[in-house]
């Protein structure tokens, strides 16, 4: 829902209790890998068919909430960048929460599988403003699937995000939130009532054209596709014709998966700035970043926004459409 805030010294706090406990960060992963694989399933409390909705609230504490939903592909084909960017994901809200263009931050996250061969195909996290947001990340399954023909199912995301979200910032302000997938592949070209039911529990009278649903969640919806560097499909022209017709200047390609909060809070920055994403140098100006033409953004955390070259390097892939 978005209540409370992030403190720094409870979330050190928990890392070292899980160090000095001999746990691992990623305990539900590690939980289940132990059991047959016939028993696999995502944490109740990021099992989609378990909900209705998930909500961004304004509050007293968070009166001008930003709705922000992170999902992420955990299939084989990503190899070990699943578990990196769900380590380095957490470092996202600190990036957000004192810049002047991002009010009130809320966080959501989850995980991208197949729906024809995994057994957790989708996780679907709640809007977090405080430390709630660090345990639904750790309870994320990193499946490791995938059924290997160049697609997983970002739709059936998309579809959630379109669907099953209400945010005051949308129903309220008239403001979009961001909505970020990450992964590596192309979507299924229908999105499969069949996956729906079983996965997310609505009846659909039949299948939906994939284009539909992104049209769909574009409505409501900053939408765009990070695609990792150290992953199966990075330079694969099939893979980036797809996104570009999907998502045009909205698919940024991602040289280090280690910087995925500092792009991500690098492109909120630009887009409430009110520059396109294909102007990130004149957009991250506008955001309180001043950085020489050309230039790889850093974001220093917590309070300041730095630039410095050299750094993880991120590019913004241009095209018409997505805005």
């Amino acid at each position: 829902m978005g209540y409370g805030r992030w403190n720094d010294d409870t979330f050190r706090a928990a890392a070292t209790f899980r160090r000095a406990a001999g746990r691992d960060d990623f305990g539900w992963d590690a939980d289940v890998r132990r059991r047959p694989r016939s028993t696999w399933a995502a944490a109740p409390e990021l099992d989609p068919f378990r909900v209705d909705a998930r909500e961004s609230r304004d509050s007293a504490e968070h009166p001008a909430s930003t709705p922000v939903a992170v999902l992420f592909d955990v299939t084989g084909s990503m190899g070990r960048v699943p578990r990196l960017v769900q380590q380095r994901l957490a470092d996202l809200h600190g990036l957000l929460r004192d810049q002047p263009h991002v009010p009130d931050p809320q966080i959501l996250f989850g995980a991208i599988g197949d729906a024809e061969t995994d057994r957790v195909p989708l996780q679907v996290g709640q809007f977090e403003s405080d430390n709630r947001m660090d345990e639904q990340l750790r309870s994320v399954f990193l499946e490791g699937g995938g059924g290997g023909q160049k697609t997983e199912s970002y739709e059936l995301a998309a579809y959630f995000i379109a669907r099953h979200t209400v945010t005051d910032a949308w129903e309220r302000h008239g403001r979009k939130g961001y909505l970020f997938l990450v992964g590596d592949e192309m979507n299924k070209p229908w999105l499969r009532a069949e996956h729906v039911r079983r996965v997310i529990g609505d009846r659909l009278p039949g299948d939906l054209d994939t284009r539909e649903i992104y049209r769909e969640v574009q409505q409501r919806w900053h939408t765009f596709f990070v695609l990792p560097r150290m992953t199966a499909y990075w330079d694969d022209p099939q893979v980036d014709r797809h996104w570009r017709a999907l998502l045009g200047e909205r698919l940024l390609r991602l040289e280090d998966p280690a910087a995925i909060s500092d792009l991500i809070a690098a492109t909120i920055a630009t887009t409430e700035a009110g520059a396109p994403v294909d102007g990130l140098d004149d957009g991250l100006a506008g955001a309180g970043v001043a950085p020489p033409a050309g230039a790889a953004v850093v974001l220093r955390r917590p309070r300041a926004l730095r630039s410095a070259w050299g750094g993880f390097g991120f590019q913004a892939m241009h095209g018409r459409g997505g805005r």
